[in-house]
């Protein structure tokens, strides 16, 4: 190993160290203190309902752990969107838990909140996973509430696709752990089945203190919407439990008698780990995200036995494309080659950067994965399409467009790892979020942004100081450095896997050694979804 690998090696480590500290701080929740008031209450706190419903030392990825970091200082933050969602294996069967997080302001919803449970819902709804909610929740927060309340994307949609889901045969289990009040409180009744607490839960469109003032009524919450009345008098839930592990072990013996959905059909084999060491990726990975490396030295440390069979290996080298398996799945890979090669006519081409070559062959090899029903992984680290009078004369916007027509039209489940550079139109040719990837998650090194840092920030440099000198001011060097390092460190912000990460613009961050881990469970889950659509391209220039 040389020096370079050395030095990648700890930093890296040193990243992935940073993301372990950081996660840490956000599974406190609200604090050590508001955690110790939940069990005083005899409740656990949402974090150990998910630890205790999931199976035993089995696999789970966790969803959006870090949504709303740093988005909400002034309302005095909102530690991963206030509601924990994980994918994990209940009695055997693969399912997602959303549970909100009581010791966050009482379980209210931020705007991010409700983002965070529409994905978990898009989730269940793309891959028919079973989804269970473990409610406890003071409804909306009430000062943001014009930024959760009546748009499409808002609260209300959460009931739409409970009805949805619903008419898709998609189980849904509600367990009423706490509060569940006003809107919220229909969550429950559009399950399939739904439990509450004894003493600890309670449903009702309005607290007592609320029908007090609006029709005079006096009454306790207990006896207005407590576990009692709603399995004795309303029937609007279906179970009384004792406590929230009794709750908890209900739904585990519901989930074990579920039939197996249809599946898909996706083909796997006997697993094997990488020949490759896959620790070795720290030292691959290099520090700066504008070095070279050989992407296919991180694929053999992703792929098992480290093997994949490349298709049309000597043409479109800037884009990897390539037949693999992933933990026994057959997986089709797409991946942005970062060294600089050579193309058919001996002309050098620059790492990172999509060409017409590479655009054509992506589009015919995601149409060939789509003909045998192979998941596509996108690995992305680009920097965009190459600009240009020669690329813009050989029809760059045609073969980008191109691309992107079929990672559009692909029926497929995609899966994309954010590497390194996610810049532009590079990121939506690579599977960006807008484009449904079943999971998007990036590695510590990621950057996502519509250019580069150094670009941006020389092009932001003459918008404002040309604004400054159009106000008579004048621009010294010294001036210029200052205007300079203050857009260079908020884009830098900007850029950040954590920034993406807190808005839901990725799934996660992870360790780049959980890498096959989230595509496995991922395909696991998208192949209990039949694909129900055919692939077509629609009309595209050729």
């Amino acid at each position: 190993m040389d020096i370079n690998f050395n030095k990648n090696e700890d930093f890296n480590k040193l990243q992935v160290s940073e993301l372990q500290k950081k996660l840490r701080q956000v599974y406190k929740g609200g604090g050590e203190h508001r955690i110790a008031k939940l069990h005083e209450k005899g409740k656990l706190s949402a974090r150990e309902r998910l630890n205790y419903i999931f199976d035993k030392d089995s696999k789970c990825i966790e969803i959006a752990a870090f949504a709303g970091e740093d988005m909400y200082p002034e309302h005095g933050g909102c530690p991963s969107g206030g509601v924990v969602v994980k994918i994990g294996y209940i009695s055997g069967k693969q399912c997602i838990v959303v549970a909100n997080d009581a010791t966050v302001k009482a379980g209210a919803w931020f705007p991010i909140t409700g983002k965070k449970n529409l994905r978990a819902q898009e989730i269940a709804m793309e891959n028919n996973l079973p989804i269970i909610y473990l409610v406890d929740s003071a409804g909306v927060y009430l000062p943001m509430q014009d930024e959760i309340f009546p748009d499409k994307e808002h609260f209300g949609r959460i009931f739409r696709n409970n009805a949805i889901m619903s008419s898709k045969g998609i189980t849904q289990i509600a367990a009423v752990m706490g509060s569940c009040v006003a809107g919220g409180a229909y969550l429950p009744i559009m399950s399939d089945e739904s439990l509450i607490v004894d003493k600890t839960g309670s449903i009702f469109l309005a607290g007592s203190y609320l029908v007090k003032a609006a029709i005079g009524e006096t009454i306790d919450n207990e006896t207005l919407g407590g576990a009692t009345t709603h399995t004795e008098v309303s029937g609007v839930c279906d179970y009384k439990a004792a406590d929230d592990k009794d709750a908890l072990d209900k739904i585990k013996r519901i989930i074990a008698k579920i039939g197996d959905a249809d599946q898909a059909g996706f083909n796997r084999s006997e697993a094997k780990l990488p020949k490759e060491n896959i620790e070795e990726i720290y030292g691959i990975l290099p520090k700066s995200r504008t070095e070279q490396y050989d992407m296919k030295e991180i694929i053999k440390r992703l792929v098992d036995n480290s093997e994949f069979d490349e298709y049309k290996s000597n043409y479109g080298k800037t884009l990897i494309c390539a037949y693999a398996r992933i933990d026994g799945w057959a997986v089709g890979i797409v991946a942005n080659q970062r060294k600089v090669v050579k193309n058919g006519k001996g002309e050098m081409q620059f790492g990172g950067v999509i060409y017409s070559d590479a655009a054509d062959k992506a589009t015919r090899f995601i149409a060939n994965c789509n003909q045998k029903k192979i998941p596509l992984v996108f690995l992305q680290d680009v920097t965009g399409f190459m600009v240009g009078s020669k690329s813009e004369h050989g029809g760059i916007i045609k073969d980008g467009a191109k691309m992107v027509n079929a990672v559009s039209n692909s029926v497929v489940p995609k899966f994309t790892v954010v590497i390194g550079n996610s810049y532009g139109a590079g990121n939506y040719a690579m599977c960006g979020k807008a484009y449904d990837p079943r999971l998007i998650f990036a590695w510590p090194s990621a950057e996502l942004a519509v250019m580069g840092g150094t670009q941006a920030a020389k092009v932001l440099l003459q918008i404002e100081t040309a604004a400054l000198k159009k106000q008579g001011e004048k621009i010294t060097p010294e001036k210029e450095k200052e205007i300079l390092d203050t857009i260079s460190n908020r884009y830098k912000k900007q850029t950040s896997p954590y920034y993406a990460a807190a808005r839901i613009w990725t799934d996660a961050i992870i360790d780049p050694l959980d890498t096959r881990k989230w595509v496995s469970m991922g395909i696991e889950a998208a192949n209990q979804a039949p694909i129900e659509k055919q692939f077509n391209l629609g009309v595209i220039q050729v």
